[in-house]
């Protein structure tokens, strides 16, 4: 299947050196096509605000020892008061089992090795 709203440097790995750029092609198949497909299903341009993360970057953002960022499952999409409960909608509808809401974003994942689950974060 062909990816259609995303290109793999969108998701790289934002170390702040340079040192991540390319690994973006880390994020899986499943989570990207889950991904193209909510996007078309809201029918608005997503921005990813974080998707495939390397030690080094998990680490500086406090992020999960056991991120699915770091497995490439994960992905943050930028969010306004406007289109939150759109992308929340349309990534259900795709079938992401974990979404987690914040103010800004929206953290979709579909790590096998977790519970369904939705969260509200405090940031």
């Amino acid at each position: 299947m062909e990816i259609k709203h995303f290109n793999p440097a969108e998701f790289d790995s934002n170390d702040g050196d340079g040192s991540g750029r390319g690994t973006g092609g880390n994020m899986r198949i499943s989570t990207l096509l889950m991904l193209d497909s909510a996007r078309e299903i809201a029918g608005i341009p997503f921005r990813i605000n974080s998707g495939f993360r390397t030690k080094k970057h998990n680490d500086a953002v406090g992020g999960s020892k056991n991120s699915s960022h770091m497995k490439g499952y994960a992905a943050d999409i930028a969010t306004d008061p406007e289109t939150q409960s759109q992308v929340i909608e349309a990534c259900k509808k795709a079938g992401f089992r974990r979404i987690g809401i914040y103010r800004n974003f929206v953290h979709v994942d579909n790590d096998p090795d977790k519970p369904d689950a939705q969260w509200r974060g405090g940031y």
